[in-house]
């Protein structure tokens, strides 16, 4: 996975859309129109703040599904995300929670999202939505029926799970990526909001073998400079909201921090557009 030649730099911070509760959610509150107005200010906020990439994902659609979700989610996901993308210059990906690989490369094929997040790729985790298994021979054979090169970043060991057995980080780096074929893999810490230790990303940055390796959580503009070092990019939503609550609005001010953060650690500035990567209406 060439990061370069989809986020125009080697070390990536890639900003998180929280979609409002979808069709069918519990929570759901009737207006699609509300969820497309806060994706597109929360995706104008991240660009605004210096993003080099986006992940929409419909993470307040809790308690989630294990398996496929409702048509009606995968309706409503690729609405947003073709709004967010005609908003902001910047590849995008896809994250259908809890681990609906295939409708998320079906949105991404169809809107022309560049990656998506899969949470449980190979292996068996134990979860709050019961024991979700690995699909990694439907999802990459399903990509290669739809003809796309959708990059699949994969979770390993994910956070709010539990492996069934005792696997070990590098074991499962490997399998993740030379059997399960993930063009990158992504660390977390056992919850949202907290961070993977040093010492585990160290050792899954050494398994990886030069396949990129992402910080899945728990990153601010605190402890990138740390974590940064054995990482090749970033996920980050929590701390990037208004006083680091993840139910509020994305914060400007907060992503500008923590992109700048990132980017004295790197000493590297993205070859790409000014970096405001809003497109002016007409565009």
């Amino acid at each position: 996975m060439d990061l370069k030649q989809i986020f125009k730099t080697s070390t990536p911070v890639i900003g998180v859309v929280h979609l409002l509760p979808l069709p069918t959610s519990p929570r759901w509150s009737g207006s699609l129109k509300a969820v497309i107005d806060r994706a597109e200010q929360e995706a104008a906020a991240l660009a605004a703040g210096g993003v080099d990439g986006l992940i929409v994902e419909n993470f307040f659609d809790a308690p989630f599904t294990k398996e496929q979700v409702d048509p009606a989610v995968v309706s409503a996901m690729s609405l947003v995300v073709q709004r967010v993308m005609n908003l902001v210059m910047l590849p995008v990906g896809i994250n259908v929670l809890r681990n609906d690989a295939r409708s998320a490369l079906a949105i991404a094929a169809c809107t022309g999202a560049k990656f998506i997040r899969v949470n449980v790729l190979t292996g068996v985790m134990a979860t709050d939505q019961g024991l979700i298994e690995g699909q990694a021979h439907q999802i990459l054979r399903y990509r290669r029926e739809l003809g796309c090169d959708i990059k699949i970043l994969a979770d390993v060991l994910v956070k709010h799970a539990r492996p069934l057995g005792a696997p070990n980080l590098t074991t499962a780096v490997r399998e993740t990526i030379e059997r399960g074929l993930a063009d990158g893999v992504i660390l977390s810490g056992w919850a949202t909001g907290s961070p993977p230790n040093l010492e585990d990303l160290e050792l899954a940055t050494d398994a990886a073998k030069g396949v990129p390796v992402f910080i899945g959580s728990g990153a601010d503009w605190e402890n990138i400079p740390s974590l940064i070092q054995f990482a090749n990019g970033v996920i980050v939503s929590s701390s990037l909201k208004r006083h680091g609550k993840i139910e509020q609005p994305v914060d400007p001010i907060r992503v500008s921090r923590f992109v700048e953060s990132v980017r004295r650690c790197t000493s590297e500035a993205p070859e790409q557009t000014p970096r405001s990567s809003v497109k002016v209406h007409g565009q």
